[in-house]
């Protein structure tokens, strides 16, 4: 797996496609995981980095198993540098968040925002969002595992969206 910084923006950074995009992530088992729903959705997945483990990390292909190839990965040096890339509807899905996700409408180019699993996001970064979601949760609980709470809202995403890829290789126009 090659996970050289692009010189040119992704195909989807550049027309448009959802996206998740993960704020230093320091978990590698939770980075393959998430890179591994990008690849199976047909999303993007953008990685700002410092990150807290080297992007080779075993625990992060073993989470992510044989999926990690066929996931368009764009690797960015810091959120300054990312900003300057990506001119897209952020929406951070934050324990801070003021709306919940199933309440939101989504948009087929928005990018999803997920912080560092040990500190969130900084104060500039959750400003920078247009929208800050949250996951309802039973009193008393903080916070789902950030690849749980990635997969639960880029499915509603996806479907409100209609954005999923076709099932079984087949094309919409396909009758069951």
């Amino acid at each position: 797996m090659q996970f050289a910084r692009l010189a040119k923006p992704p195909l989807s950074l550049q027309l448009g496609v959802m996206r998740l995009a993960l704020f230093q992530p320091d978990i590698p088992q939770n980075t393959g995981a998430i890179l591994r729903l990008a690849a199976c959705a047909a999303v993007g997945v953008d990685i700002i980095e410092p990150c807290g483990f080297v992007l080779s990390d075993a625990r992060m292909r073993r989470a992510g198993m044989d999926y990690l190839d066929q996931a368009e990965i764009a690797r960015h040096r810091s959120w300054r540098q990312y900003r300057e890339t990506c001119n897209r509807r952020l929406i951070l899905v934050t324990t801070r968040g003021d709306t919940p996700y199933t309440e939101f409408c989504f948009d087929a180019h928005d990018t999803l925002l997920f912080g560092r699993e040990s500190a969130g996001v900084p104060p500039d970064v959750h400003d920078a969002a247009a929208a800050r979601l949250a996951i309802p949760m039973a009193p008393g609980l903080r916070s789902l595992n950030v690849a749980l709470a990635a997969a639960m809202v880029l499915g509603e995403a996806l479907r409100q969206t209609d954005g999923f890829p076709a099932m079984n290789g087949k094309d919409d126009d396909d009758k069951p």
